[in-house]
């Protein structure tokens, strides 16, 4: 079977889960005093989590059976949300977000590399239509607003060009000789019938051919039925399916081939389920849980009526069914939530209010329970309550139940859970009775604005408040679509460059060790820029499990000079998770949405559109400006500091449930006031300049002077130009210290101008040509460094 090597990789890993599942018990659960030891254990557990990510991750990518992806999920994600955990952990002990791994690593004989995080296939592959129509979508409104130019076509080589010709002329040449034979054969099959009528028939040939013909016959019907026999006896076909469904057996093909004809049949198995549940399960669902639904859906369009008409005065008009009708009121709740939010309620005012008749009996016998604190924390050390630990035992109970003893072999049939299939008939279900219910809402509200708002007359004035709520309540009738064009026509949802976590190229430096050993704290590297923005920024925003149970993170800062790639990260985070980009920085607040109101009313779209199409980013550029020390002197600085004040309110109502993150980025933070600077975002990464290793990385095999310079340069050779030894890489890569990754990308870009790279048959590129536009940038100093840090 071609996934058979991705079912043994599941299943080794699922022992190695176990094995960690049982030394969690034994040393997590205790309480330890000695921190080193502590440290050591969770490191420890953190690269062995990492591993078996790894694994799991490569077996969901390309395992074929549905049920097994969905029960590797499972694990996944728990494997995911405990990695997260030990790092909370880990952080809260070293109080740093790097650590050292030198001596871990070694133990477990691993190497730097092994601790990158990898990123999941699944984040992206589970909505790659729904993300292309979306990006196809937003450059449709971008092209007609004029915010985004057309490429242009470029013009094919005259090598290029070459090539289509020969195509085209061997495949017409092809053809002709293929109709050429073919009309040989028919000429000679004419002139054997006329040679038979003139001669004569003999009647042992007729019989031999009347022979040949019924043997062909009899031999195809027997090896059709017992293809279908084994068809059936594999479970790719059922008894009773239609002829096309069959397909062949395979025999010994090639892995690739293989590989291929059980995709094949996977689809063939999901399509076949599918049509024989879609009927039964959606009669099913209509007839047991229609009526609940209709109420539930006619209770919450009537709260959300009177809702607006205690704010507005009136009550709103019903919304048409171009967009969505009654769907609209319900795109940020779902009806059931609704009712749990209800009962949550009552269920807490019912408790505060026991509470509170408690305590008045019993106001104050709390002695013993700080003393009991205080014999805790003399115990030492102990790992904190976790929210992955039980899922990681059910899918690991799950595996040893109902996969770890089943023969893979002979397991070709598509298994299905009819719940599965319930929850995604559901959707339709209450669509159509949406439809049924919005027809009777309107004639009701119809009836009711007559009887009541014909009786009012005009209000008063509208009070200060008054025309904020206003326009809230009008964006809540609004469609999603709406909002979406409106902000990407603003230019406040901008497009996403896609640019990959791995292309932010940078190494380990082992020599930073070596100062940690002393006591001093070292810049971190890039690789573990590049762990962090995963571990905070990608791996929440990628699933709705793990950012519901994980610690939460709801705000980014990238800090670091000009140049170091900042802007490149934010647009990493939304690449690798198909997340939305909204850009609220000063410079593109300019002219839209001014006042307190405006702010308020543009944060308010952009969570409606973030949570609907989440996930999705929140970028504010030069964030340092809105805590500013000094007063703002024009008024698109003082509406910019404005928004520091929202921010706050902002980020409090998102929920673990919302996968929305702030991104903060800034190269001057030292011109901010401190206190809510800080406040305002859970998590500071700093980003330093290129290191050496960086910057030229011979012993890696990749020569970086920056990536960019050696793209260039095997351009360069491609157009017939030469590489001397006159570029020494080793001089650019000591003469660049303190420089940016910016500075030297622009620094190639002024050297290797057109004009250059027509002149480099007759013209060697030189080492010194770098040097002059490389000394007209300014470096990063090391007071400035020791200011960052």
């Amino acid at each position: 079977f071609p996934t058979s090597t991705y079912v043994k990789m599941w299943a080794d890993t699922q022992r190695e889960l176990d094995t960690m599942l049982q030394r969690e018990r034994e040393e997590f659960l205790q309480p330890e005093e000695n921190l080193q030891k502590v440290m050591k254990m969770l490191a420890t557990a953190y690269v062995q989590y990492l591993e078996i990510f790894r694994k799991l991750e490569a077996a969901h990518a390309h395992l074929i059976h549905q049920q097994k992806r969905a029960a590797v999920r499972i694990v996944l994600d728990g494997v995911i949300g405990r990695l997260l955990e030990i790092k909370r952990e880990m952080v809260a002990l070293e109080k740093s977000e790097c650590h050292h791994m030198d001596g871990i690593l070694m133990k477990l004989k691993r190497v730097p590399e092994d601790i990158e995080i990898p990123i999941p296939e699944y984040f992206i592959k589970e909505n790659l239509r729904t993300l292309q129509e979306r990006e196809e979508y937003l450059n449709e409104i971008l092209l007609n607003a004029g915010l985004l130019k057309q490429e242009a076509v470029t013009a094919m080589t005259f090598e290029e060009g070459i090539k289509v010709i020969q195509v085209a002329e061997r495949a017409r040449q092809g053809r002709a000789r293929a109709a050429f034979m073919k009309r040989i054969y028919l000429e000679e099959k004419r002139q054997n019938k006329k040679q038979e009528e003139e001669t004569g028939k003999n009647p042992d040939d007729a019989a031999i051919r009347i022979q040949k013909v019924w043997r062909g016959y009899s031999q195809r019907k027997r090896t059709e039925k017992l293809r279908e026999e084994e068809m059936i006896f594999l479970g790719m076909v059922s008894r009773a399916g239609p002829p096309e469904q069959k397909m062949p057996h395979s025999g010994f093909l090639p892995p690739d081939v293989e590989a291929m004809c059980g995709l094949q049949k996977a689809n063939v198995l999901q399509g076949e389920v599918q049509k024989r549940e879609e009927i039964s399960f959606r009669q099913e669902l209509s007839t047991t849980e229609g009526s609940h639904i209709k109420e539930t859906l006619q209770d919450q369009i009537i709260q959300c009526f009177l809702e607006c008409r205690h704010i507005t005065g009136r009550f709103p008009d019903y919304p048409p069914e171009k967009t969505g009708g009654s769907k609209a009121i319900f795109i940020e709740k779902h009806p059931e939530e609704v009712a749990e939010e209800l009962a949550a309620k009552k269920e807490a005012e019912k408790q505060e209010k026991e509470k509170d008749e408690e305590d008045q009996e019993e106001p104050k016998v709390k002695k013993p329970e700080k003393a009991a604190g205080k014999q805790v924390v003399e115990l030492g050390w102990k790992m904190g309550p976790s929210n992955f630990l039980s899922m990681l035992e059910e899918g690991s109970a799950q595996y040893q139940v109902f996969w770890e003893k089943r023969d893979n072999r002979s397991d070709f049939l598509q298994d299905h859970d009819p719940e599965l299939i319930k929850g995604g008939e559901r959707e339709e279900v209450e669509e159509e009775i949406r439809v049924q219910v919005d027809e009777v809402m309107q004639e009701k509200l119809l009836k009711i604005k007559k009887a009541l708002d014909g009786e009012i007359g005009a209000q008063g004035k509208a009070k200060k408040g008054e025309k904020v709520r206003a326009a809230m309540m009008s964006l809540a009738c609004r469609t999603i679509d709406s909002l979406f064009q409106e902000l990407a026509e603003e230019g406040l949802l901008i497009k996403v460059k896609h640019v990959h976590l791995s292309d932010y190229i940078g190494y380990y430096d082992c020599m930073r060790n070596i100062l940690r050993e002393t006591g001093a704290q070292p810049l971190p590297s890039i690789p573990d820029v590049r762990q962090l923005v995963a571990l905070y920024g990608i791996l929440p925003l990628g699933s709705q499990i793990i950012h519901e149970n994980a610690p939460l993170v709801k705000s980014l800062l990238l800090v670091g000079p000009a140049g170091v790639g900042k802007k490149m990260l934010v647009h990493a985070i939304c690449t690798e998770t198909g997340a939305n980009l909204f850009n609220i920085s000063a410079s593109n607040l300019a002219g839209k949405y001014p006042g307190r109101e405006g702010l308020l009313m543009m944060l308010h779209m952009i969570l409606k559109v973030g949570k609907e199409l989440q996930p999705s980013v929140v970028w504010i550029q030069d964030t340092e400006k809105m805590y500013s020390k000094g007063p703002s002197k024009r008024g698109e600085e003082m509406n910019f500091k404005r928004l520091a004040r929202l921010v706050p309110q902002f980020l409090k109502v998102l929920k673990p449930t919302d996968r929305v993150l702030l991104v903060g980025t800034t190269r001057r933070p030292f011109d901010a006031s401190v206190g809510p600077f800080c406040k305002a975002y859970q998590k500071i990464i700093l980003i330093p300049k290129p290191d050496y290793l960086t910057r030229f990385g011979k012993y890696f095999n990749s020569s970086s002077w920056l990536f960019l310079l050696f793209k260039i340069l095997h351009y360069i050779l491609q157009s017939g130009g030469a590489l001397t030894k006159l570029v020494n890489l080793n001089c650019l890569a000591h003469v660049s210290d303190g420089f940016t990754q910016g500075h030297i990308v622009d620094v190639v870009h002024t050297v290797l101008t057109e004009l250059r790279l027509l002149q480099m048959d007759r013209k060697p590129l030189r080492t010194a040509e770098f040097v002059t536009p490389l000394a007209r940038h300014d470096p990063v100093y090391r007071e400035e460094e020791e200011t960052f840090q």
